[in-house]
């Protein structure tokens, strides 16, 4: 049978893929851009023939139907998440989505080892003539499901790039395939705020030509890359791929030729972004994307010498502490990759850590630098792992350094408004 023939065969309307769910199934779906967004806008007609349907996500880039009949336990709906986006955190909030602690490297992993997956449901680009699909934007987890889920389901869309690396699906590996055309969902860049500009101008200084760099999205990832324009023979090693990477390529700032591993390649585990990014990656050699359980593995990351990872975070502690995921015990996004980045980073010759943060929130009205977090604060990065903080007011170079350094450093890039407080309730403390 030819290739054309078994795509025929294995062909399935987005109705015919839903009678095929039955109550109690677990749903793995592919994330961010690469989502199924022909299968999670139809996904809810089911809701009332099927019980407890469990819907696994990362980052819903849309509020679909389905998450109004979802909850805990006994709905026709179960929802989970490994890192929240505004629509899964809005679920959250009301009861009807719980959160996977994860690190983004093991996240897939973890649950193929200790829950049957019944259906992985991705999208894809159109089989080529050989019989590949281009899995396209997002490897995070998603080829070790496709290789491990009890039927793999590929969603056809003409619209996504095709891009290389380890996204090629073979038609004989695939349970099913079903089509939906859709645009892609996009995300423009933020423009940097004056103290996000301050925050990426002191990254900038500690970045040296030849580094090998990991950034995420936002403002201050932006801002950095508006600063690291007169850089030279930078490589990129990152989790996420964004437009601001592509800025730094087509200036000849990214040119890859240093890189330790994956010499004059762009590697990244997914892309997100705007048309603009979408149409770089479009059959474009140099851009590579692979597995999270590859491009996220610390030991992996090491490899790339003077690897420098740069992540955001919520609120720091005055020892160091880093919490970028909830407030209190409310989860607000995931852990993602920044630990597996950071820890990474560190374990390179000549790298760095860089947790990034602005220095206050609401308007200047709190610290995000605290003397304690409050109660049921999850810890992202534990201050053992920490190793470079840096805010609009400098930078703290925290490791080796004891707890009585570590605050003084951290409220010295504080807000001055803030400084007084937090060294007043460090000495109650008894930390200074």
């Amino acid at each position: 049978m030819n290739n054309i023939e078994l795509y025929k065969r294995k062909f399935v309307s987005i109705d015919e893929l839903l009678d095929k769910i039955k109550s109690g199934d677990t749903i793995v779906v592919g994330m961010a851009a690469a989502q199924p967004f022909g299968f999670l806008s139809n996904v809810h007609k089911i809701k009332d023939r099927v019980q407890n349907v469990k819907i696994i996500t990362c980052l819903l880039l849309k509020d679909y139907e389905y998450l109004k009949y979802s909850n805990r336990e006994n709905a026709s709906f179960i929802a989970e998440s490994w890192y929240l986006s505004d629509f899964e955190r809005k679920a959250y909030s009301e009861g009807r989505l719980s959160y996977i602690p994860n690190n983004l490297h093991s996240a897939g992993i973890e649950k193929i080892k200790n829950e049957k997956i019944d259906f992985y449901i991705g999208s894809a680009t159109p089989m080529d003539d050989k019989g590949f699909f281009s899995m396209s934007l997002c490897l995070v987890y998603e080829k070790e499901m496709v290789e491990n889920a009890k039927y793999s389901v590929l969603e056809v869309n003409e619209k996504l790039p095709k891009t290389f690396g380890d996204t090629n699906v073979y038609i004989k590996d695939v349970s099913f395939i079903t089509e939906f055309n859709t645009t892609l969902v996009e995300f423009p860049p933020i423009e940097p705020s004056e103290t996000e500009r301050k925050i990426g101008e002191y990254i900038s200084d500690l970045i040296e030509d030849g580094s090998t760099i990991q950034l995420g999205i936002g403002g201050i990832p932006n801002a950095i890359t508006k600063f690291i324009m007169e850089k030279k023979n930078l490589g990129i090693h990152s989790e996420m791929l964004t437009d601001g990477m592509v800025d730094l390529i087509e200036k000849g700032v990214v040119t890859n030729r240093e890189k330790t591993i994956w010499k004059d390649k762009t590697v990244g585990a997914f892309a997100l972004g705007t048309q603009k990014l979408y149409d770089f990656i479009n059959n474009n050699l140099s851009v590579e994307i692979h597995r999270g359980s590859i491009v996220n593995d610390p030991y992996i990351i090491r490899k790339n010498n003077k690897m420098v990872s740069i992540n955001t975070s919520l609120t720091i502690d005055i020892t160091g502490q880093v919490c970028s995921e909830s407030f209190g015990p409310k989860q607000y996004t995931g852990t993602g990759g920044q630990l597996d980045m950071h820890r990474g980073a560190q374990m390179s010759k000549g790298g760095m850590g860089i947790i990034a943060s602005r220095s206050t929130a609401k308007n200047g009205t709190i610290s995000t630098i605290v003397p304690a977090f409050p109660e049921g604060s999850n810890i992202t990065v534990p201050r053992q792992d920490v190793d470079i903080i840096v805010t609009e007011f400098g930078v703290a170079k925290l490791k080796g350094k004891s707890t009585r350094e570590r605050a003084l450093s951290i409220i010295n890039i504080a807000h001055p408004d803030f400084r007084n407080y937090l060294t007043f309730e460090a000495e109650k403390l008894n930390i200074l």
